[in-house]
């Protein structure tokens, strides 16, 4: 059980650090599109429903709602990421701007159009289907510089450094590598924590990084392992931190909670979710944890419980949603 390794008073001394800390977020960026209605019956043209629209609504996905996470729990998120020229891009900036995210590192690449999923869901949040608009190549070697550059420039003022690679271009070893660079403060200080949310055919581009978030698929798909068992995690664990070569990793694992491998600690955090409605984004929710309660001075099972806090209580809500600080902290009561 989590409760006894961070209680509700540590915890809310760490989440009242989170307004004093900036993370700067690098990766791809997206646009989340919700067609909502109401299915009666079977098309006569094929098998499949009709959907009687109701409602269409936005929201930022990937990386973005990784930053809105971040200011959703009252810290300051700095945003690195790659757009299009086209309207996808005009909706996932007014979304970042009402969330409060620094957007000056969101860059435009005319040749290459915004990320953005179309999901058809039912009212009862069942999706019918997803259309997905993207070019998932490595962005051009002009916009690679680009985004080393907005690095450099935004760095110097973040507590915490995060990638959020969903494999759409955005995320490529030389910038991984510029904030492995950017990860030791001027003047000697402490390396600042880096958080990668991961995808498995970039694991080669992690190496160095504080601590790796692999879900239960991508963990077994890494480590050719089976994980069902504790004592499988806890292999599978320690095999992931050698091939990635990072100092953690946090190995979540849904319903069956989380698995922290790393050399303080070794544990599984069981899952506190009450209900689950939807799982969509609850990864961006824990690395925007992870990085606020690291910079906060939180031990790395702190930060992991604190995380699996803020999941169980994002799986409770529609499509890719946030928390506020009060709503984690109530989930300690």
């Amino acid at each position: 059980m989590s409760g006894p390794r961070l209680g509700a008073a540590r915890a809310r001394q760490l989440a009242d650090r989170f307004s004093t800390l900036t993370v700067l977020v690098v990766g791809d960026v997206m646009l989340d599109r919700f067609i909502v209605g109401h299915v009666t019956r079977i098309s006569p043209e094929a098998p499949v429903p009709i959907v009687r629209f109701q409602s269409e609504h936005v929201r930022a996905g990937g990386a973005a709602n990784v930053a809105q996470n971040i200011a959703a729990l009252g810290g300051r998120a700095a945003l690195v990421g790659v757009v299009g020229a086209d309207s996808a891009a005009g909706k996932l900036r007014q979304q970042l701007e009402a969330a409060g995210v620094g957007i000056d590192g969101l860059l435009e690449d005319p040749a290459r159009r915004t990320t953005e999923k179309v999901r058809v869901v039912t009212e009862r949040n069942q999706q019918v289907a997803r259309i997905d608009y993207e070019e998932d190549g490595d962005v051009a070697a002009a916009v690679e510089r680009a985004i080393i550059a907005a690095v450099a420039r935004l760095s110097p003022n973040a507590d915490a450094l995060l990638v959020s690679d969903y494999l759409k271009g955005a995320v490529t070893r030389p910038i991984v590598d510029s904030l492995l660079t950017a990860a030791p403060r001027a003047a000697g200080g402490a390396a600042r924590p880096l958080i990668v949310d991961p995808k498995i055919p970039h694991l080669a581009c992690y190496g160095g990084a504080t601590l790796v978030t692999p879900n239960h698929h991508e963990a077994e798909s890494a480590t050719h392992r089976r994980i069902r068992t504790d004592a499988e995690a806890r292999d599978a664990g320690r095999e992931f931190r050698r091939q990635a070569r990072c100092a953690a990793a946090l190995i979540t694992r849904g319903e069956q909670g989380m698995w922290l491998s790393s050399d303080e600690a070794e544990e599984a955090i069981s899952a506190v979710a009450r209900e689950v409605a939807d799982v969509t984004g609850a990864g961006d929710t824990v690395v925007a944890t992870l990085a606020l309660a690291l910079a906060a001075g939180a031990t790395l099972l702190e930060a992991a419980v604190l995380a699996n806090h803020a999941a169980g209580v994002v799986v409770g809500k529609f499509g890719a949603a946030t928390l506020s600080r009060d709503e984690l902290l109530r989930s300690f009561d």
